[in-house]
């Protein structure tokens, strides 16, 4: 904990004075593009993956990057999703799953999460993901932990679709969506295609190519 406490006396001291133009225009009001959706896992640092500064991102974290489909039933995820997308306004949104996941790792072996009740039915947001993967494959086990975290990414996307926020946005080409997978040993990040429904790296051409067609 002291590495925290000596952090913020840092910020304060060395960080904030050179950015703070930056935090007084912050400090009134907020304008993101981008609801970035990823796990709470402690080594993700969305801002440091995505050299991103405070503002550009509408962060929401959870165990597994998971999006329950809309329901009358409100939600803290629910809620955040509504307030980016309609109070917002913003015009993409990011689901980032991730390797070596815990909460994946779990959805594989529900059996070892006895202890773990609240984890176990949170996880059943990723069923479909499981489901898709025992069609394939019959018997799961840890061989399957990457195929399942790119399926539960691409299954979360579906969900997203079914919160009248998003569809409306949608419908009327306002607002897009985007299924990551970042690799934590490597630092790559792999990208969902609709078209070929498979997950393609993203590198500089990559990058170009997208910046280009948005353009």
């Amino acid at each position: 904990m002291q590495h925290v406490i000596s952090g913020i006396a840092k910020f304060q001291r060395e960080i904030f004075p050179e950015k703070k133009a930056a935090f007084k225009k912050l400090a009134t009001g907020q304008n993101p593009e981008v609801l970035f959706i990823t796990c709470a896992d402690s080594r993700i640092d969305p801002n440091l993956v995505t050299q991103t500064e405070p503002g550009d991102l509408f962060i929401c974290r959870n165990a597994g990057n998971i999006v329950p489909p809309h329901s009358n039933q409100t939600g803290g995820m629910t809620a955040s999703i509504e307030f980016a997308v309609a109070a917002l306004g913003v015009s993409h949104i990011v689901v980032c799953g991730h390797t070596d996941c815990g909460a994946m790792k779990g959805a594989l072996e529900p059996e070892k999460l006895e202890s773990l009740p609240h984890v176990s039915e949170w996880l059943g947001h990723c069923r479909c993901a499981t489901a898709v993967l025992k069609e394939k494959h019959g018997q799961l086990n840890k061989d399957h932990l990457d195929e399942l975290t790119k399926e539960n990414v691409i299954q979360q996307l579906q969900h997203l679709r079914t919160h009248p926020a998003v569809a409306a946005k949608l419908a009327s080409d306002q607002i897009e969506l985007h299924g990551w997978v970042y690799d934590i040993a490597t630092g790559k990040i792999h990208c969902f295609d609709s078209a070929t429904r498979s997950f393609v790296e993203m590198n500089e051409s990559y990058a170009e190519q997208k910046i280009a067609s948005n353009s």
